[in-house]
């Protein structure tokens, strides 16, 4: 039972917040223009504030783990790959493909995993790491798959100069690239500059998770549902169930094994669902998936958080 008692300790308050959001939302004060302006800003002010803060407070000279980065960008981009080669085999609607592939395999890890990691471990390398190693390859790969199944006329050559410009300017990636010349370097910023940097940071977390409750909408979650429950279950039980056992067998524990769960298992992250509106691709089913993912997350999490603390994996 205290197993039980810790993993709900774990997830339930991350959720709550995000229940205050739609409760926010259901009596009025919070509407649809606030979610998709706070969404915005998060994706482009907030998050990439977090993101650089959380890896140059980390040594990276002292702190780093190969082994770890490249078993999170390893199993990443195994996870793109096929679910992209299973998706051009089986899913026929081509204008599906794009949002499917992306909200089955990229998490909320910059949002959701900090939160997680920090309410078991308080502040840990490993998230920074997580980060470094997937965060950026789930950009690259969205924009990969959004730009070339986005429902367009435009040839192959022309969606591959579109998606390096899209890389290049992805506000999370230039983030990622700062904070590692910031941390190799050592870089001591003024402490005007820190406590602005720190205040911007910490809105990202809460901001994300009150918008994330305000814009869920039950009705778009019966939209499109087959697709919608497979690549929830891909996205919540498959990508762990696989990957999972391979991480404890490479012998990963403790803050290593929590930031892999989170990198596999963690719902769809909202940046999907603006990053599928903006680049011409199905927003509802990415919506839908989205909904679904947070919704059955606070159960699927707490049970492998409960099944790792059970077995004494951290």
């Amino acid at each position: 039972m205290s197993d039980f008692i810790f993993s709900l300790n774990v997830t339930m308050p991350i959720f709550l917040v995000m229940v205050i959001g739609w409760a926010l939302k259901q009596i009025g004060m919070l509407d649809d223009h606030f979610v998709s302006v706070a969404n915005k800003f998060n994706f482009k002010v907030t998050l990439p504030f977090m993101v650089f803060q959380d890896i140059a407070a980390v040594n990276i000279r002292e702190v780093f783990d190969l082994k770890f980065v490249l078993f999170c960008a390893i199993s990443t981009s195994i996870c793109f790959w096929e679910i992209w080669g299973a998706v051009k085999v089986f899913l026929k609607d081509k204008g599906l493909r794009g949002a499917f592939v992306q909200a089955s395999f990229r998490s909320s890890a910059a949002v959701m995993g900090l939160a997680f990691i920090s309410n078991i471990y308080g502040s840990s390398a490993m998230g920074p790491l997580m980060i470094i190693g997937a965060v950026p390859l789930y950009n690259i790969y969205s924009v990969l798959v959004l730009t070339f199944e986005a429902d367009t006329e435009e040839k192959d050559t022309g969606k591959i100069k579109e998606a390096c410009i899209n890389i290049v300017k992805n506000p999370i990636i230039i983030a990622i690239a700062l904070g590692l010349v910031a941390s190799f370097f050592q870089l001591d910023f003024p402490v005007m500059v820190d406590k602005t940097i720190s205040n911007v940071a910490k809105m990202a977390t809460p901001l994300a998770l009150i918008a994330l409750g305000a814009g869920f909408e039950g009705k778009k979650a019966l939209a499109k549902i087959k697709p919608t429950i497979w690549a929830s279950a891909i996205k919540l039980v498959i990508q762990p169930l696989v990957f999972l056992p391979v991480a404890v067998k490479m012998g990963f524990t403790g803050e290593q094994l929590i930031a892999i769960l989170i990198m596999l298992a963690a719902p769809a992250t909202p940046s999907c669902y603006i990053m599928a509106k903006n680049m011409k691709n199905d927003g509802v089913l990415t919506a839908s998936i989205v909904v679904m993912t947070t919704l059955l997350a606070a159960f699927t999490l707490t049970g492998w958080i409960y099944l790792l603390k059970m077995l004494a994996l951290i």
